[in-house]
């Protein structure tokens, strides 16, 4: 009987559980709040209940529908560093402490936006890192077939401890921007290494006409095997057992005779050689049969559109200033794709959240990889060109990275340099600031008997020889004296170094070798090795004249 009455007691419980007002989990203790925008404020509650939403001094209410979802808007506030109380009532009530109201950014991309501040030099910002009014909220990884209705993760302050796990670049960006714009900020750092871009990607940008078809047709075949295995779940069963063994008996073996190989690899690489035979090791990781399922530790999410709907989609439509997306390495064969691949990510996402264009500012591959080809006809300098022709889309800004990268490492230890870079572009395209934001970029050229011209735009100050302000350990520094980078091609499309210089807002170009240019290109290899710059020491983008497919 005790045991009937307490059931009882429980199933009388249920209905009230269930008609709890809750929030979105952004809405939480410190959160930020985006300032002089209209501030979605959404959860859920039962259907048809009533919820009102109070905070600095507003009070605005809803009805939660059908499917028991509700939201709220409330009227722009200005910013404020008073720590405040948001208070949520319904059937119960909800008080969410300490919340201020600034600037929040979106920082999304892979491993080098996810790189945490405690690594490499940005270490040394470490022990000046408390500010109560500089937070971020480090989205947990996960993936999903649809969007999800919230993220996982919780709010932080800066501080020495809390900040060792902050994306460094993001970090830097904000701190620059905490000092001139003098208001909260808020990162929502969203990153995830290995991933490219087409998971990150909406399914409605993908599809809309004219649909990525090939990014389509990869969904509509991993949907399908994601949908077989749901009716196998034996399937997932066999692979969660496969995996337990491999992970206790087969990787560690695994993972040493690879890394043992990798670096004979590296060595043969470096001394001119060919890299060895690749050794019989031991059984690989199981393959994960669900393609829109977790991935092990081991592997990154590449399905399309799964990581947008577990990271990305959760966190809309809170109020943004705008997003930071450090992207590309995974996509560095891609680089024809990525030219539509780029926009579509960019305009789905303003979709989703609905507030308009609000800025995006793209950082541009690093240098890395010296593949001692000074003219490449593949790679990275492909992706690199996609990035700087999605200045095309409003509201847009690209960061240029090329000069600061290392050749031996795709993860290059400059993030203080990036985020510093990233900071004025932010503050030009994000606060209207009148600065120099951008290094050069081409904007044209003209054929001069046997020279051809260079035109540019963002010149600031001029243009010069510029001087990378890091340079990766074992690299000679760029010469100071002379302009490198500049390629010169004729008729016949071979490629040759050309003598360059500065003539007011232009670049002229000669060689003896190539009397009829007709085609030029700059800083394009995967670890260029070039130095134009404008006086403000901002590098200019690698670029071509040609629209040759190699």
């Amino acid at each position: 009987m005790k045991l009937r009455a307490l059931l009882l007691l429980a199933c009388a419980a249920l209905p009230l559980a269930r008609a709890e007002v809750k929030l979105h989990p952004l809405f939480s203790d410190r959160a930020i709040l985006q300032r002089d925008l209209p501030l979605p404020v959404w959860g859920t509650a039962a259907p048809g209940e009533k919820v009102a939403v109070a905070f600095a001094g507003q009070t605005a209410t809803a009805t939660a529908d059908a499917q028991g979802k509700w939201l709220v808007k409330l009227t722009p506030l200005p910013a404020s560093a008073e720590a405040r109380d948001l208070v949520v009532k319904g059937s119960n009530t909800l008080t969410i402490r300490e919340i201020l109201v600034g600037d929040v950014w979106l920082a999304s991309g892979q491993s080098n936006m996810d790189s945490p501040l405690s690594s490499g030099t940005t270490a040394q910002l470490l022990p000046d890192a408390a500010d109560p009014l500089l937070r971020f909220f480090k989205v947990t990884k996960t993936v999903a077939p649809a969007p999800l209705p919230g993220p996982g993760g919780k709010w932080e302050a800066a501080t020495p401890e809390t900040a060792k796990n902050f994306s460094a670049v993001a970090y830097v960006f904000a701190k620059e921007i905490r000092r001139t714009q003098k208001v909260p900020v808020a990162v929502l750092n969203a990153a995830w290494g290995g991933t490219p871009i087409q998971t990150w990607m909406s399914l409605d940008s993908i599809q809309r006409p004219p649909a990525v078809e090939k990014t389509l047709a990869l969904w509509e075949k991993s949907l399908a095997q994601h949908l077989a295995v749901k009716d196998k779940p034996e399937l997932m069963t066999a692979y969660r057992a496969d995996m337990k063994d491999w992970e206790t008996n087969v990787g560690p073996a695994h993972k040493a005779a690879l890394s043992a190989y990798n670096e004979l690899a590296s060595a043969a690489k470096a001394a001119g050689q060919p890299a060895p035979p690749k050794p019989a090791i031991a059984r690989p990781e199981p393959e994960q049969p669900d393609p829109m399922a977790m991935p092990s530790a081991s592997k990154r999410p590449s399905t399309p559109t799964i990581a947008y709907n577990g990271v990305i989609a959760p966190l809309a439509p809170y109020a943004l200033r705008g997003t930071l997306w450090y992207q590309g390495e995974a996509d560095g064969s891609r680089g024809a794709e990525y030219r539509t691949l780029l926009p579509r990510l960019i305009e789905g996402w303003r979709a989703a959240w609905g507030q308009g264009d609000f800025p995006f500012i793209t950082i541009q591959l690093p240098g890395c990889y010296d593949d001692k080809i000074p003219v490449a006809s593949s790679g990275w300098p492909f992706v690199r060109e996609a990035q700087l022709l999605s200045l095309t889309v409003p509201k847009t800004a690209v960061v240029v990275t090329s000069d600061i990268g290392d050749p031996k490492d795709v993860h290059p230890d400059n993030k203080i340099h990036v985020g510093a870079r990233v900071a004025l572009a932010g503050r030009r395209l994000g606060y209207g600031e009148k600065i120099v934001a951008s290094g050069p970029l081409y904007t044209g050229f003209a054929v001069e008997g046997s020279a051809l011209r260079i035109r540019f735009t963002e010149t600031g100050g001029g243009l010069a020889i510029g001087r990378a302000p890091w340079v990766a350990k074992g690299m000679p520094a760029l010469p100071e004296d002379k302009l490198i980078g500049f390629y010169l091609a004729g008729a016949d499309k071979k490629w040759v170094e050309a003598t360059a210089k500065i003539d007011g807002a232009t670049v002229l170009l000669t060689s003896p070798e190539v009397p009829a240019p007709i085609a030029a290109r700059y800083a394009w290899a995967a670890y260029p090795r070039a130095n134009l710059a404008n006086l403000e020491s901002l590098p200019a983008s690698p670029f071509r004249t040609d629209d040759w497919a190699k």
